[in-house]
């Protein structure tokens, strides 16, 4: 049997890296649609976030999002039996130290996406795929070649172009975002173990329930209750959009090979530079554009040589068979 396998190409804020377990038949078509509706989802969701940050403090929109998210999801888990029964905590403390990454990968992000560029954060949250094939040699001890030694490297070189040490002062945003995507990459090496043990559903309600309770003494000292009808309606905006991009992901994920899906998942930061150039008068620098097209590269070269690799064990193992 196949084990499931995780989102590892769709990082950002909010995100949550679920175990995806593979679909019985191949389906490329479908699973670009399903990525074409996380691309939005994404998408909506981060406009939301930020123009929601004009008005509060990213900490309390994280809050606002993990709160209401468990407050609509606790019922339904109580009245709906079936849902219930697929809570498991096999490993409790592995659910918490993954959901602590996740909380606090959240907060980095919004802080992100609150206080530089659209299109600079966005682009800097692409690095989670380049962490967490690093990552992978020493949480799963997995080998990588020397292709992909370089790609990763090349992907750091990108960062830092957006970054320019030496040149001038690097904005705090700009680290967080590293610090996001870094937190973001070793939940989902983690999220690898909780795949067979407890399932996606667990996976979620724990990282929503840590995220809440790590927002809460964060949130509290600057406490502010939205009053005005039209901050609600971004609230439930930013909700649905993450609820609906995880499902999406799920969907996509489970049709097709992250190699076929990677390509569209870019389009996200078409997306965001558009509506961050007409919503907020941002224009993407030289520096910014440099320096995505080369962890693009290099994030689109690693799914693809790992999607060349899972081919090449499965003709091998059909050979042994």
């Amino acid at each position: 049997m196949t084990p499931p396998r995780s989102n590892t190409v769709n990082p950002g804020p909010g995100g949550d890296p679920l175990p995806i377990p593979r679909a019985s038949e191949r389906d490329n078509r479908r699973g670009m649609i399903w990525i074409a509706i996380s691309v939005i989802a994404a998408s909506g969701m981060t406009i939301a976030a930020r123009q929601l940050s004009l008005e509060f403090d990213s900490r309390l929109i994280v809050l606002y999002r993990s709160a209401v998210t468990m407050l609509l999801l606790v019922p339904l888990l109580i009245l709906i039996s079936p849902l219930r029964k697929q809570l498991r905590f096999s490993r409790p403390w592995l659910h918490i130290l993954r959901g602590s990454c996740i909380g606090v990968s959240t907060h980095l992000g919004f802080y992100t996406i609150a206080s530089i560029p659209l299109a600079t954060a966005t682009v800097l949250m692409f690095t989670a795929p380049v962490f967490a094939t690093l990552m992978s040699i020493f949480f799963h001890g997995e080998k990588i070649g020397p292709r992909r030694i370089i790609a990763i490297a090349i992907g750091f070189v990108g960062a830092l172009v957006i970054l320019r040490p030496g040149v001038g002062s690097i904005e705090f945003g700009m680290l967080t975002a590293l610090g996001s995507s870094l937190l973001f990459a070793a939940a989902l090496s983690m999220s690898r173990g909780l795949a067979e043990a407890d399932g996606p559903l667990s996976a979620f309600f724990s990282s929503t329930a840590l995220t809440a309770l790590i927002s809460i003494p964060l949130a509290a000292p600057i406490w502010q209750t939205p009053t005005s009808s039209s901050a609600w309606v971004v609230i439930a905006i930013l909700i649905v959009t993450g609820a609906t991009r995880n499902i999406a992901d799920i969907q996509a994920y489970r049709h097709a090979e992250a190699a076929v899906l990677a390509p569209i998942i870019y389009l996200r930061l078409v997306l965001i530079g558009a509506a961050a150039y007409f919503l907020f008068g941002e224009v993407p620098d030289q520096q910014t554009l440099i320096g995505a097209a080369i962890i693009i590269g290099a994030t689109l070269y690693v799914a693809r040589r790992e999607a060349a690799l899972k081919r090449a064990a499965k003709r091998k193992q059909a050979g042994k068979t």
